[in-house]
């Protein structure tokens, strides 16, 4: 039996519970036992463009529910969509394998493009909207009684909350009346017409866009209003038009739609590609960049603020600008056509030479062999009490490896960066990595990039551009040949054996470092292996980061002006700011221990270690 027909059927609290997976005891207290103010947490965030946004979080057994019901209810979408045969186009938002990409490209190249935003999209459908569109929707047709309770989880405050993950899912099967209105009455004058989310937008290559849709003012022919059949229509629908949101875009000006340029093809704001892309650069020469960010000032007032930007942050953009590109590459990616890496692509490889692996936290292997990673793993896990420089073992018995194993087949970086599987790929990474990481002048090198591969004939390649890049011959007996990177100056700095290290060639006469006396001999037998190795050792782990010095949560105080900054900092991870007036209570609230963030210890590690900064601790 279908999701949609084990609905219908329902007539009881038991037989929902039974469709959500879950026991009908805890339903019931969910829903009539529980108290209300424990249900959800409210707080705020702020607007791109200006104002608050109020979000209501579940709690966490509410949240797995309504993500059940948001996933039943998506189903029975579907099932309708393949029943009726319906197009189901217009709408984008919280929809899979639709995007704003998705909803822009229905504009492009248009004469005209209208935008227009609904008010309080989410707020305006109400509890009862939810539970009469489940029983009076000929697709639904639910029992009353099942009804009530499906939009008594759904629903909070008597409206949609933003934070549950049924609301999206529930906005747009009612907000599918509102598209059914709007597209009759787009064929009618011939307009596209698209939905995402509250955002609808209607585009034509009419010369006169129709006054039923919109109309310019009378005082600015610049300025458009809502026409009087789209207002009669929305408000039929159950919403209402937000009238500082409407705006007319012209072919001889830009047109966005959601956030994207639709004037000839999809694409993002010249602006904000110029902006990421002097943030990459000022990474590379610095280590560090900065981006503007909304924020609450100390009165309450929001204003632009320049803050330390993160390396995920500039992922994400970069990552973004690479997604709206790759619209136009899809066709000849899905034959497996080799297509060469544009100049944004250039740009994004190298920024993910310098995250993954230039300026990693931990040693980071990559395998030859698509499944080598799950052997390697299991093998570390198994082995881990004897090899603690591998993985330690924390007092739950819980395993961490100490490495990193880089996982890049099948997914988007993977192609960026060329690495598909196989030696081939390898071969052309070595001298692509040594190449990009001399470009950069930031602080980098702080961990080992290790290339594990089979040592037999797929290998020759590889060997053979060791061999190239470094002018020695690999035996195929050594434990390692080191290739590029920071172990020539550690032998240096610490005496080591670059014959042993397989940085120079042996002879019977030593490496030159023992002809010079900056080595002690390993090549020749004066210092015995063991020895040498244990010093090899000592000398990575002293160039590893600094460990967390303290026990838990710190934060940072700075006073000026008469106020004081509080800036929480745990496991070199930055964690938030409260500001306050000197002397007046100012309390954070604890934090659980983070995942060790490199941009912050950057930043963070020389004040802290010198003792530079006042500093308190934070008890748990």
């Amino acid at each position: 039996m279908s999701i949609l027909k084990a609905l219908q059927s329902a007539s009881s609290l038991q037989s929902v519970a039974a469709i959500l997976g879950c026991k009908p005891s805890g339903l019931s207290w969910l829903l009539y036992k529980k108290p209300a103010a424990d249900k959800y947490k409210s707080f705020e965030i702020p607007k791109r463009g200006g104002g608050r946004r109020k979000i209501s979080a579940p709690s966490p057994e509410l949240k797995v529910l309504q993500r059940k019901l948001a996933d039943r209810l998506e189903a029975c979408r579907k099932e309708i969509v393949e029943r009726e045969n319906l197009k189901d186009d217009i709408a984008h938002g919280f929809r899979p394998g639709r995007s704003i990409i998705s909803n822009a490209k229905r504009h492009r190249g248009r004469r005209h493009v209208f935008n227009v935003d609904l008010s309080d999209f989410f707020g305006t459908i109400n509890f009862g909207r939810v539970r009469g569109y489940l029983i009076k929707d000929k697709n639904f047709a639910l029992n009353p009684k099942v009804a009530t309770i499906l939009a008594q989880i759904a629903c909070h405050d008597n409206a949609l909350p933003q934070g549950s993950p049924c609301s999206p899912v529930l906005s747009n099967l009612i907000g599918h009346v509102l598209d059914v209105h709007l597209v009759r009455l787009c064929a009618k004058v011939g307009c596209v017409y698209t939905r995402y989310a509250d955002d609808l937008t209607f585009s034509t290559n009419l010369a006169k866009f129709p006054t039923s849709i919109a109309v310019a003012s009378p005082a600015d022919p610049h300025v458009w209003l809502p026409g009087k059949e789209l207002i009669r229509l929305v408000a039929l629908s159950g919403f209402e038009i937000n009238p500082t949101k409407t705006r007319m875009q012209y072919c001889n000006s830009r047109q966005e739609v959601t956030g994207l340029v639709v004037n000839r093809k999809v694409n993002v704001r010249s602006e904000y590609r110029r902006t990421v892309r002097s943030m990459v650069h000022r990474l590379f020469t610095t280590g560090e960049y900065s981006h503007v960010q909304r924020q609450l000032d100390v009165n309450g007032i929001m204003e632009d603020v320049c803050v330390p930007g993160t390396l995920d942050q500039l992922h994400g953009m970069l990552g973004f600008i690479n997604q709206i590109d790759l619209q136009y590459k899809k066709d000849a990616l899905s034959t497996g056509t080799h297509v060469r890496l544009s100049s944004k692509e250039s740009v994004y490889r190298r920024f993910l030479m310098f995250k993954e692996f230039y300026s990693a936290s931990r040693p980071t292997i990559i395998c030859e062999g698509k499944t080598d990673n799950v052997y390697l793993v299991h093998a570390i896990r198994s082995l881990a009490a004897k090899f603690p420089h591998l993985a330690s073992i924390d007092a739950d018995g819980r395993i961490k490896l100490a490495a990193r194993l880089y996982k890049y087949t099948g997914s988007s970086t993977g192609r960026i960066l060329g690495l598909h599987g196989g030696a081939g790929d390898l071969k052309k990474f070595i001298p692509d990595y040594r190449a990009e990481t001399a470009r950069f002048t930031a602080p980098g090198k702080f961990q080992p990039i290790i290339l594990l591969v089979d040592n037999d004939s797929g290998a020759d390649s590889i060997y053979s551009i060791i061999k190239e890049l470094t002018k020695y011959k690999p035996t195929r007996n050594e434990p390692f040949i080191h290739v590029t990177g920071r172990l020539k100056e550690l032998s240096q700095q610490h005496r080591l054996c670059m014959s042993v290290l397989g940085l120079e060639k042996t002879s019977a006469r030593g490496c030159f470092g023992l002809q010079i006396k900056t080595c002690l001999g390993a090549c020749v037998g004066k210092e015995d292996r063991y020895t040498h190795d244990q010093r090899l050792l000592s000398a990575l782990v002293d160039s590893q980061v600094e460990v967390w010095p303290f026990s838990g949560p710190i934060d940072v105080i700075e006073e000026s002006n008469g106020w004081v900054q509080r800036h929480r900092v745990n496991n070199w991870c930055y964690l938030g700011t409260r500001c306050s007036k000197v002397g007046a209570a100012s309390k954070l609230n604890a934090f659980k221990p983070h995942d060790f963030d490199l941009d912050s210890y950057k930043i963070l590690v020389k004040p802290i270690m010198l003792k530079t900064v006042k500093v308190e601790t934070v008890d748990l």
